[in-house]
């Protein structure tokens, strides 16, 4: 039986919800990946060296914040944690060329990902528990919208 007593004065639980983007009623890795989209803009104006070490260092973060806040609430990747999704909207929008259609887009692309979890996410979804189970599956989420992204990009260019 899960608790749900999320505490945004605790450091990690307000983290791990996207900074209380997490408790919207509805949709809420929707409303997770709408906080990353301002956080991921301005990292893409920083150099790809710091972009990369901002992505490791969140996901290191996001292993402990993820797994300790399912554990204070005792449910795992209880839908309210949404570091997990501003992770992986980061990840999605790697050497992606800043404008507003590109963040929309790879917005669109990774809840696409990340609601549908086609192979291999659905499998690491259901397959790695804990801290590394929560950030995984939508780290691979941003990799394949990533791909896509950077094809479609390719495609209108070309």
């Amino acid at each position: 039986m899960s608790r749900h007593l999320f505490n945004l004065a605790n450091w990690r639980h307000f983290l791990a919800l996207g900074f209380g983007a997490g408790l919207a009623p509805k949709a809420p890795g929707t409303f997770g990946t709408l906080a990353a989209v301002p956080l991921v803009a301005l990292l893409m104006l920083i150099p790809l060296w710091s972009y990369l070490l901002v992505l490791v260092l969140a996901y290191v973060l996001g292993v402990y914040l993820c797994g300790s806040t399912a554990q204070d609430v005792g449910e795992h990747d209880h839908g309210a944690i949404v570091w997990d999704e501003i992770v992986g909207y980061g990840v999605t929008m790697l050497l992606v060329p800043l404008h507003w259609w590109t963040l929309l887009l790879g917005f669109v692309l990774f809840r696409f990902f990340d609601i549908v979890k086609p192979w291999p996410i659905g499998w690491l979804d259901k397959k790695i528990h804990g801290g590394h189970g929560i950030m995984l599956d939508d780290v691979v989420a941003g990799i394949m919208a990533c791909l896509v992204l950077h094809g479609l990009l390719w495609w209108l260019v070309v």
